[in-house]
């Protein structure tokens, strides 16, 4: 089975912008955050990067600002890292994916324990 070029490039966007949250962008707002998805236009000039953050509500939006902010210097390293002929611009989107299902396991054990 043949990926296209675009899904080939979004796993390794996703991987190369995990390492450099983890390892190298140093904005103290930026918490807990594991990047979930990246959704890559077809044209891959846009990347929507979703992050899931742990944390408080505050915590979670103080996260995303700080990534907005940061997307500047993650690009560059992007640039440096990948052969590619463009470096999408970056958006940073709140996976509540995590909180959502969180929430429906409580319902569920709720129910269950009545």
């Amino acid at each position: 089975m043949r990926f296209k070029r675009s899904e080939r490039v979004q796993e390794l966007l996703l991987e190369e912008i995990s390492a450099l949250i983890q390892k190298g962008v140093k904005d103290p707002r930026i918490g807990f955050a594991t990047v979930t998805n990246v959704d890559l236009s077809d044209n891959l000039k846009h990347a929507k990067v979703y992050v899931s953050v742990f944390g408080t509500e505050q915590e979670q939006q103080d996260t995303i600002e700080g990534l907005t902010r940061a997307s500047g210097f993650i690009r560059r390293s992007l640039g440096k890292k990948l052969y590619l002929r463009y470096i999408p611009v970056l958006e940073f989107i709140l996976d509540g994916t995590a909180e959502h299902v969180a929430k429906i396991t409580k319902i569920i054990n709720d129910l269950h324990s009545e």
